[in-house]
């Protein structure tokens, strides 16, 4: 099965005032620990992650000669940018709630400066192009089934699907960028078992410090529910094995997921009352 990035596919970022709550509410979603620091753990990760992937990318540009292409790859910097920039401020509001967000942050720190040190240019951009499935599977879960931010407060749940709907619009982008410039299937591979095993280890690590911060570290109930709701039958990461498992085929694409529809629905929910950022 082929597919090809919507070749009507637009990338600008949004300047949206998600007016975060200062102080955070220490159990945002529905008041459920688990849930809440989920969450809190991935973003975390963002702000360094995304400032890689954009370095990577940018990297390559030159070699692009295409002007959509080059477009897309304009657009998918803004959005990882802004992301990075929302991310640091939700980072901030945790780390006034005690939580030790350097000490979280700084294995991801210490991983990325090794990287760019000892990988080569086409490695990095294949490290990207493996976290960039995984944030573009978990955004459709979010845009798609409400469920997912069931009890959550409004600004949360609207910087969460704000954040999937533009992973999904550039989901292709450094993608398309490798195939170009390397295209070696299994490298990909390769990265994307290193970033699963990483994205695991080190959203774990965060979840275990808040829920120690809070004293809820050894409550068995919340981590017979909380795993349930993750890797349970119909829980938000079991729900996503078809999707991951797909990009180890050899004609994997992004576009094979086509959510273009859902795409658009969700452009239209942050586009009437939210302004682009022209670049």
């Amino acid at each position: 099965m082929t597919a090809v990035t919507p070749p009507t596919l637009r990338i600008q970022p949004r300047r949206i005032d998600f007016d975060l709550p200062d102080p955070l509410p220490r159990h945002w979603h529905g008041g459920d620990p688990f849930k809440t620091h989920f969450f809190n753990a991935m973003s975390l990760l963002f702000p360094d992650g995304e400032r890689f992937f954009i370095d990577s990318v940018r990297h390559f540009r030159d070699q692009v000669s295409d002007p959509e292409q080059q477009a897309l790859i304009r657009g998918f910097i803004g959005q990882e940018g802004h992301h990075s920039r929302e991310h640091i401020e939700y980072n901030n509001r945790l780390q006034a709630l005690g939580y030790d967000v350097e000490a979280l942050t700084a294995p991801v720190r210490r991983r990325i400066a090794y990287a760019n040190k000892h990988l080569s240019p086409q490695r990095r951009l294949a490290g990207t192009v493996a976290m960039e499935h995984f944030t573009a599977i978990m955004a459709d879960a979010v845009l798609r089934e409400l469920r997912w931010f069931e009890g959550a407060s409004d600004p949360m749940r609207r910087i969460w699907r704000w954040h999937a709907l533009e992973e999904t619009e550039h989901k292709a982008v450094a993608f398309d960028l490798y195939m170009q410039v390397c295209g070696d299937r299994k490298q990909l591979r390769q990265a994307m078992r290193y970033s699963t095993w990483f994205f695991l280890r080190d959203v774990t690590r965060g979840m275990w410090h808040m829920l120690r911060k809070d004293g809820r570290l050894m409550d068995l109930r919340l981590w017979y529910q909380g795993m349930r709701w993750l890797w349970g039958r119909g829980g938000f990461f079991s729900s996503l094995m078809a999707s991951y498992r797909d990009f180890y085929r050899e004609d994997f694409h992004p576009w094979q997921h086509n959510n273009e529809n859902l795409m658009r629905e969700c452009q239209r929910e942050f586009d009437a009352a939210n302004t682009l950022v022209q670049r």
